[in-house]
């Protein structure tokens, strides 16, 4: 069993034998600067960007969409005219496509690879969502190891990252075992959201049918390749999977969070490792972010209090630094917890000297209880109902605590940006959240929030309780706040676990 953590000599010895330089390549279905549509493009870039600093030869590859403006994105011709087989038979035996690349801009991004497709990537105005998306993602998987095959350029590690790259670590152990190169690749396959994982919805397929991972991929154009479990193949074929964090990791091994798949990660468990996703100190630093008012640090949280002046005044509440304010930055759900608190705003909002401020988009169902309690308690509760970038950054600065009691949370980034300003976490003890906070404990003066366990309405009534009862002990707080100022999740530290898995993975193949 490999071991993320690097303990033991031969683990240390690894990671201090500095002239090992690791070629890695992540493949995806979009990055940061060029194509994003949601969270794993930010991903994808930020940790890529923290492997190079780190001094790896770090690169990503994903489709040239035709959004990507290139005037702005210079791309120079890596590879004309490639060759990507389809294995149709009396069909197309193969589709073409070039390989462009954009080097980065003053040393500082990560040099990317794009496969370029008229049909299937230029005429597409968006990254998901088309019926023929099985053929899109066939085609980047086995597009990238043809690039590969006759590239200058070989990585020790591919990381293939969600469902759409899952045939990717398939095709490698199938199609090209015997390739001397390619088959010497190790395959890291990164699960960031496991409800997807494929082009259908796994639950309604019937038995008969489903994806066992053994059959051998079809065609491009066969109509299996669309009922095809991508993420189960990913999870099968590859040498490691990861998840966004290490409670995540052990949670899919259970019916409640594998989504079908529990069974898959319970039989390859062993490979299976957890690391949290981090974020960007630079863009979420109290001490010079653009979007904080009053800037301030460990040393000094006199900013803190006039940030929360400011906040209370944009939202219309009365400005009282003694009063007790919540944050919640959320999708309306109820995977983020919004029918435990439906159950029990009424009596927070009426029991305690509190105001809560909400901000995000979701269910309408939430929305009527948020402006119900809203019109019964006006100064006590306010909400925005759509998602702007910036604003999270003032709510952060300025809100004493962060409430975020999840239903599951693979990693949570909004707790890791809260705890970066000092703004006080008030969680479920789950996934991600399970990780990153640690319960307050009054004797021992430890912890960083408050967290509760079970799923229940009264826990999470308890749990804000708790915190209310402990900022009114302000000294008690401002050391709370101390503590949650000094935790360190940065993409750095991140980056130095994959490091050395990749290292110990490596090692296991005898590269």
């Amino acid at each position: 069993m490999l071991d993320i953590k690097g303990k033991g000599n031969k683990m240390n010895s690894i990671m201090n034998n500095k002239a090992k330089k690791l070629k890695i390549l992540f493949v995806a279905s979009e990055s940061a600067p060029f194509a994003k549509a949601g969270g794993l493009g930010d991903v994808i870039y930020s940790l890529s960007l923290a492997l190079k600093k780190l001094g790896q030869d770090v690169r990503i590859m994903m489709p040239r969409y035709g959004t990507i403006d290139l005037k702005k994105n210079k791309m120079k011709m890596e590879l004309k005219s490639l060759k990507v087989p389809t294995d149709q038979p009396g069909g197309y035996p193969y589709l073409i496509c070039n390989v462009k690349k954009n080097r980065g801009r003053n040393g500082a991004s990560i040099p990317t690879y794009f496969l370029e497709n008229m049909e299937y990537y230029e005429k597409r105005a968006n990254v998901y969502g088309y019926s023929d998306d099985h053929i899109r993602w066939i085609l980047l998987c086995r597009g990238v190891l043809e690039f590969l095959k006759v590239s200058n350029w070989k990585p020790n590690i591919i990381v293939a990252s969600d469902w759409q790259t899952g045939l990717i670590p398939n095709y490698l152990k199938t199609v090209y075992d015997k390739d001397s190169i390619l088959s010497k690749i190790g395959t890291i396959f990164a699960i960031h959201n496991l409800q997807y994982q494929g082009m259908c919805d796994f639950k309604f397929v019937q038995e008969t049918e489903r994806d066992s991972g053994k059959e051998p991929i079809p065609d491009f154009f066969n109509p299996r390749l669309a009922k095809l479990n991508w993420m189960l193949r990913g999870t099968i074929y590859s040498d490691i999977v990861t998840t966004v964090s290490p409670t995540y990791s052990r949670e899919i091994l259970t019916p409640e969070y594998g989504e079908g798949l529990n069974k898959i990660f319970a039989e390859h468990r062993e490979k299976i490792f957890g690391i949290l996703n981090g974020i960007d100190y630079e863009e979420n630093n109290p001490e010079k972010s653009i979007h904080v008012p009053v800037k301030y640090n460990i040393k000094n949280l006199d900013g803190k209090k006039e940030n929360k002046i400011l906040l209370q005044k944009k939202f219309g509440f009365s400005q009282d630094d003694s009063v007790f304010l919540i944050g919640m930055v959320s999708r309306l759900t109820e995977q983020k917890g919004f029918d435990l608190l439906e159950k029990m705003i009424g009596p927070l909002l009426k029991n305690l000297s509190i105001q809560f401020i909400f901000l995000g988009d979701g269910e309408s169902r939430y929305k009527e209880m948020i402006k119900n309690a809203s019109e019964k308690f006006p100064e006590k509760i306010k909400y925005l109902f759509e998602f702007d970038p910036n604003l999270p950054h003032l709510i952060f600065s300025g809100a004493d605590a962060l409430l975020m009691p999840s239903k599951f949370e693979p990693c949570g980034i909004t707790q890791i940006q809260a705890m970066r300003y000092g703004c006080v976490p008030i969680v479920r003890k789950t996934g991600g959240l399970a990780d990153t906070v640690e319960d307050f404990n009054p004797q021992k003066k430890e912890g960083t929030g408050f967290v509760f366990q079970d799923y229940d309405p009264m826990d999470l009534f308890i749990a804000i309780v708790r915190a209310y009862n402990c900022f009114n002990f302000r000294n008690e707080w401002k050391q709370l706040v101390k503590r949650v100022l000094k935790k360190d999740f940065s993409w750095k530290k991140s980056a130095k676990e994959y490091l050395a898995l990749f290292h110990q993975l490596l090692q296991k193949k005898n590269l």
